[in-house]
């Protein structure tokens, strides 16, 4: 069981980061630098990789487009795409504000999937200028990450990007976070075990998350008339009509969801429900443990509020549930968007699929939920750790693999050479830097 700490000891600890982060982002004037790949004997190379000679590969790719992935990086390259208007924990502040976010989001795509990708922080809120900056970027990039855009706006970007871009086009609010949510429920189930098909949910927020959350949970075999979702004026069902006009997405969960019609707030839509999955307002007490107590019999809770979840783990498990995950690494069970979208991305660029598909994000929830089996499953241990970076080339061997079935790779790749490529470049990324360490080429931060 969680060791009991008091609120204002876990506010201190989180705080200590940001604290830390202010000395040292300074230190190193940002998180990122362009190097190059290539071999550079010379200053005679540059008539190789400069004027004249760079003049034969562009030619060849005028001639037959497809060869920019053989010529040049677009293959391994990712745009992070955001305008900063939600940003995690800060809310509305604009692109410069959440620089700081997207190189962070670079370099766990660089060490934890061997992915290079790129900042692109926008000038614009205008949902439709957000999606033509993204198709004039696609010659460039070989797939878009979009992060951190306010809804409900991201679910229009989203899902005019993934019909008319030519790229593989993701949000990772939405899908990642549903695919490392369906991982840890996958074997959270097993550890008490119900069947997927068989459980009712209680889905608390009604946010980007929680409703991708929610359409990747019925698309794994989640029973729609089994899920109750709860927003800020209570549980959605078929007469919320509120929501009709204003709120497709909400609408649409009203209709398929909820066939009891269950009507109320929290306590309401938690009575007798088997999980409870909460993304929604941070702060010990949004959830009370006389509401867990009436859940069912060995219930899991999913409580991923950041910095504090909605109640704390001790506090879910003391009124009876069996599994309990948050959003903290300090805490057993953490469902970390880490540990999807690198290993996605690199089977998606490996393949070189057009699109993202629900059923590619569900293809790696569930080798992560085998890589965690693999190891032993318990109360606390549904999920793999960031730091069990073997995970991610199996993950991007799942991804691939789906990819290439659903008929939307452009690459056939045999499935041992898909598992040494992703071993071998995301190894590399990591002893990369390790080495640039050891060298003194990249400074080790002085002491805080």
């Amino acid at each position: 069981m969680a060791k009991k700490i008091t609120e204002e000891e876990l506010l201190a600890k989180a705080a200590k980061p940001g604290q830390e982060a202010m000395k040292l982002h300074p230190f190193y004037k940002g998180k990122l630098a362009v190097i190059p790949k290539c071999a550079i004997r010379t200053v005679d190379d540059f008539a190789i990789w400069y004027t004249p000679g760079v003049a034969a590969p562009c030619r060849d790719i005028q001639a037959h487009p497809e060869t920019v992935f053989e010529h040049t990086n677009k293959g391994n390259l990712v745009a992070i795409v955001s305008d900063g208007s939600r940003v995690l924990g800060l809310g509305d502040i604009g692109p410069e504000a959440a620089m700081p976010v997207m190189e962070g989001k670079v370099i766990l795509f660089k060490y934890l999937g061997g992915v290079d990708a790129f900042p692109i922080c926008l000038d614009t809120k205008d949902p439709d200028e957000i999606i033509q900056a993204v198709k004039w970027l696609e010659p460039t990039f070989g797939g878009v990450n979009l992060e951190d855009l306010a809804q409900p706006k991201c679910f229009y970007i989203l899902d005019t990007l993934r019909k008319e871009a030519r790229i593989p086009v993701w949000h990772d609010d939405q899908q990642g976070t549903a695919a490392v949510t369906l991982a840890a429920l996958i074997n959270a189930l097993k550890v008490v075990g119900k069947e997927m098909g068989q459980v009712k949910l209680a889905m608390i927020g009604a946010g980007a998350a929680n409703i991708a959350i929610t359409r990747i949970l019925m698309a794994a075999g989640v029973d729609p008339e089994k899920v109750v979702m709860v927003d800020s004026q209570g549980t959605l069902h078929a007469e919320r009509t509120d929501l009709k006009e204003k709120f497709k997405e909400k609408w649409h969960v009203c209709q398929a969801t909820n066939a009891e019609k269950i009507k109320g707030g929290i306590p309401e839509a938690l009575k007798n429900a088997d999980v409870c999955i909460a993304l929604s307002k941070p702060g010990s007490g949004t959830i009370k443990k006389e509401w867990i107590r009436a859940m069912a019999k060995d219930a899991v809770v999913f409580v991923c509020a950041n910095p504090i979840p909605e109640i704390w783990p001790w506090e879910a498990k003391e009124a009876g549930a069996r599994v309990v995950a948050t959003g903290r690494s300090d805490f057993a069970n953490q469902v970390n968007n880490s540990l999807g979208f690198p290993g996605i991305f690199r089977g998606t660029l490996d393949v070189r699929a057009t699109t993202i598909t629900d059923e590619m994000c569900i293809a790696a929830a569930q080798e992560l939920a085998r890589c965690a089996e693999d190891k032993g499953i318990s109360e606390d241990y549904v999920i793999p750790t960031m730091e069990e970076w073997e995970v991610y080339p199996r993950e991007a061997v799942a991804v691939a693999k789906k990819a290439m079935e659903q008929g939307v790779a452009r690459l056939k790749v045999p499935e041992k050479e898909l598992y040494e490529n992703a071993l071998s470049l995301i190894k590399r990324s990591r002893d990369q830097i390790q080495i640039l360490m050891k060298e003194g080429l990249i400074p080790l931060p002085p002491e805080i």
